[in-house]
């Protein structure tokens, strides 16, 4: 993990804003959270923590039934109280969690040798038979989990209270991988099956550092150190999570001292905290990767790939980088990321030429560009109206769409392709860190979003997810990104730096996928 900058607090002398934000009221939400919040004193302790770290993020969890989500903020919490059968170091590579080691007994099963002595939060053993169970309850169609991660899986056996194997239709390489994170969550058999799904979702018991004590939908989520837990007891006392939807919101639980540590800071909002006195920001190269999708599927200019190439030639990436993002991203030139396995640092990105873009569109029949559409979250709105404005140097009209984030992700993942219309922005976090995360949804035809059909694509995608051999799976990574880079399905942009903000009290480092598991985290008082 490469940080490219860290630590930078800013105060230029000039005056805060702080009580412009006073006057405007939007304190009112930091400054009303309880007083054991603010320290590690007296307040704190009669709470049963002595030192509590306060996290926010952008959103509160959808539900704390770790299967019935697929969402980071809502994994963000989880994490904390739940354990996963591997897990990813700060180093990029798989280490052991609840899974202490792991091979490939045959081409279709994965044998995972699991941690003696770890209990639940409730004292039940977390053995192979809770394993087996998590998983088959993960796949069982009643649980209507979103998580897709494991679709290859087919079934669990029990070899011993601590040996499970997990048998897989096909090969599938990165299997534990994708256990590390929202596939690998190990619930409790017993307690599930006496106290409902109802009841756990509203008072979860897992086997991670932390253990749930209340929540306050949209105000605040309660944990404490799990003393008993297998890798010790974490270092705070106390962990809370709070949402601040905005920068103002996460500006004013800092500056009153109602939260220590915001994530989740988009390059905007991270702009408009620069400056403050008291707030530090904080920047790590990250994995979540951005592009544009375009509909090559229905008639029009799109389906052209002169016009596709000519439009990542006339988005000037590194610009925007710089005008926009502040900076706070790196250029991937073939959708895999840095840092991903099977990223292929030989694949170069787009040359940015306004005259090459236009003698493209000429070529292809669009000598005075064309109109179309650009969807967005309205959270990404800058970047899209940015995006746009590149695109009209050439002629390309983008008017640009914005969408309510709810709205644009039940866009995205419905079964209509063209849902979000002929271009929309997107990003996806590639934590399993391997670059069969970006493309398994996006390219092969019979993918839910994928909207270029290739049988080549189609062909490298099968090697790279099925292939025993990583040297064949990296070569197909490597043939793919040359003919993604060759018909230019999507505009290639960026992968986002993970950015925080807090106050002098945290002591944290994050991963590259910037999963908010506060374990390693530390306070000072």
């Amino acid at each position: 993990m490469e940080r490219i900058y860290q630590g930078r607090t800013v105060d230029r002398g000039r005056p805060t804003r702080r009580g412009v934000l006073r006057t405007g009221g939007l304190l009112l939400g930091a400054l009303s959270a309880p007083a054991l919040l603010s320290a590690c004193g007296t307040n704190a302790a009669a709470d049963g923590a002595g030192n509590v770290l306060r996290v926010s993020q952008p959103g509160d969890p959808k539900t704390l039934d770790p299967q019935k989500q697929g969402d980071m903020v809502s994994m963000n919490v989880l994490i904390n109280m739940f354990d996963t059968l591997t897990t990813r170091g700060r180093d990029n590579q798989l280490h052991p969690r609840l899974a202490l080691s792991w091979k490939a007994t045959d081409a279709r099963t994965w044998r995972f040798a699991l941690r003696p002595g770890v209990t639940f939060h409730n004292g039940e053993a977390c053995d192979a038979r809770a394993v087996a169970f998590s998983i088959e309850r993960l796949l069982d169609p009643a649980t209507k989990s979103p998580i897709v991660e494991l679709r290859y899986v087919k079934g669990v056996t029990v070899v011993d209270r601590l040996t499970v194997d997990v048998h897989t239709t096909v090969h599938d390489p990165i299997l534990p991988a994708k256990l590390s994170l929202f596939g690998g969550v190990i619930l409790p058999p017993r307690h599930l099956s006496e106290a409902g799904d109802a009841a756990f979702a509203e008072h979860p018991v897992g086997t991670g550092p932390f253990t749930f004590v209340s929540w306050r939908r949209d105000h605040e989520l309660r944990m404490r150190a799990y003393a008993d837990h297998w890798n010790g007891r974490p270092s705070v006392d106390g962990l809370v999570f709070s949402p601040a939807p905005n920068a103002s919101s996460s500006l004013a639980a800092l500056q009153s001292g109602g939260v220590d540590l915001v994530a989740g800071l988009t390059p905007d909002a991270a702009q408009q905290l620069d400056g403050y006195s008291g707030v530090t920001l904080d920047g790590y190269t990250g994995i979540r990767t951005s592009y544009l999708s375009l509909n090559t599927l229905e008639r029009g200019p799109l389906q052209d790939r002169r016009v596709r190439q000519a439009l990542n030639h006339a988005i000037d990436v590194p610009l925007l980088i710089k005008a926009v993002l502040g900076g706070k991203a790196t250029e991937t030139p073939a959708l895999v990321p840095r840092g991903a396995f099977g990223f292929d640092p030989t694949v170069k990105p787009f040359t940015r030429s306004l005259e090459t873009a236009r003698t493209l569109l000429a070529e292809a029949g669009h000598p005075h560009g064309f109109s179309t559409t650009l969807t967005a979250s309205n959270v990404d709105s800058n970047v899209a109206e940015a995006l746009s404005g590149l695109l009209a140097r050439v002629g390309v009209r983008a008017r640009v769409n914005l969408l309510d984030p709810g709205t644009y992700a039940a866009r995205l993942t419905s079964d209509n392709r063209g849902a979000l219309g002929p271009i929309y922005l997107a990003a996806s976090t590639v934590w399993t860190m391997d670059g069969q995360s970006i493309v398994q949804s996006n390219v092969r035809s019979d993918r839910r979003q994928s909207r270029w059909h290739s049988k080549e694509a189609d062909r490298l995608i099968d090697i790279e997810e099925l292939s025993e051999s990583p040297t064949k799976r990296k070569q197909a990574f490597s043939d793919l990104q040359r003919l993604m880079r060759q018909e230019a399905p999507f505009v290639f942009l960026y992968q986002l730096d993970n950015i925080f903000a807090r106050n002098d009290r945290p002591r944290w480092t994050p991963g590259s996928a910037g999963v908010l598991a506060m374990e390693s985290a530390e306070v000072s008082c």
